[in-house]
């Protein structure tokens, strides 16, 4: 992994990025517990069709959300190369299935811009700005809103 240096502010978070299709998204560094290598997952009946299943993580069961079909992409198998990133917001833990862990990013504020006005809403609740470093654009992801209401979870 590279680390890219924000050098325009010195009030400066971390996040990690990550690949999920041919898109690049990241989400704030303390919010990850850890990052683990894919296994497959335990299905459970009438869960939603972004929920992968669960894991045994240490005597755990920790829920795996494929990221890509939460943001609305089409599903696809898991890769060697793919990871499950185990996130907690909200006192919840889950691990969010992604192609690929990029970098790890420092930025400052300003670097983040708003998402634009032209993206469905349902896009603009789960990602929080867009950070545009070194070339790339990088879609900050909103655990909070990302996440399943406990609800939804149980129905």
């Amino acid at each position: 992994m590279t680390e890219a240096i924000a050098a325009s502010s010195s009030e400066t978070r971390e996040l990690i990025s990550f690949r999920v299709g041919e898109q690049e998204y990241c989400v704030d560094i303390m919010a990850v517990r850890e990052i683990r290598g894919w296994s497959p997952a335990t299905t459970l009946p009438q869960s939603p069709s972004y929920m992968r299943g669960v894991i045994n993580l240490r005597g755990a069961v920790l829920p795996i959300m494929d990221l890509a079909v939460r943001l609305g992409m089409p599903m696809v198998e898991p890769t060697v190369r793919s990871v499950f990133i185990v996130v907690q917001a909200d006192s919840r833990t889950v691990g969010l299935l992604v192609d690929a862990v990029s970098d790890i990013l420092s930025v400052s504020d300003e670097m983040c811009q708003p998402t634009p006005d032209i993206a469905c809403d349902a896009v603009r609740s789960f990602v929080r700005g867009i950070i545009s470093i070194e070339g790339r654009m990088i879609s900050e992801i909103s655990l909070d809103r990302l996440l399943p209401e406990r609800e939804a979870l149980a129905a």
